[in-house]
């Protein structure tokens, strides 16, 4: 049995250097059946990846989400944000997360993982919540990607507010939430290969 390990506290994270992030030259936003395609040949050549998705926030009680409105993968080198709207992108996402063998690694997974079933009619396979993996470890309470980043790289991982409860399904997305977003993915994969997963 681990010991119980801390999380660390918002006034720990806010004091530690910025995390670098993704800029957009490293970002594609994939929007059509070619860019799609160009995505699925550079993703399936690794076998792990960054796993995210964003939808429509909702702000009425009860009101049902229509999302995902955008999934997002990336590797070490470079993300792709998939925007749900395109057939074609949409098609490829759904084969993309239904491949086995292929581990799509994320936090707090649970709610992506019903609404991917929801909207796209597939389970996505071999979903790693990396959570868990902190939980086994001996991390009390869920780490989130903030957490995560502070403990293995002693770095600030910055999510802006206003991108978070941003429109997602609009067909033109800002540059802030495609980078917002492909972080998110981005940031998920750093933190899989710290942990000496692969």
């Amino acid at each position: 049995m681990h010991a119980l390990n801390a999380t660390p506290s918002k006034e720990q994270i806010a004091l530690l250097p910025e995390f670098g992030r993704l800029g957009l030259e490293r970002i594609v936003l994939v929007a059509s059946a070619a860019q799609a395609q160009q995505a699925q040949a550079a993703l399936r050549a690794t076998a792990v990846w960054g796993f995210d998705t964003e939808s429509k926030p909702t702000f009425v009680k009860d009101q049902l989400s229509t999302g995902p409105h955008i999934v997002q993968l990336a590797t070490l080198e470079q993300a792709w944000v998939f925007q749900l709207h395109d057939p074609a992108c949409r098609a490829v996402v759904t084969q993309l997360l239904a491949l086995p063998g292929f581990t799509k690694a994320g936090f707090g997974l649970g709610d992506d993982r019903k609404r991917i079933q929801s909207k796209l009619g597939v389970q996505a396979l071999d979903v790693l919540d990396l959570n868990t993996v902190f939980h086994q470890r001996g991390y009390r309470k869920d780490m989130g990607v903030k957490g995560a980043v502070a403990v293995l790289f002693q770095q600030r991982f910055i999510k802006s507010k206003k991108a978070a409860t941003s429109n997602w399904s609009v067909p033109s997305l800002s540059p802030a939430q495609v980078v917002y977003a492909a972080n998110d993915a981005y940031a998920a994969i750093r933190v899989f290969h710290a942990l000496g997963l692969s």
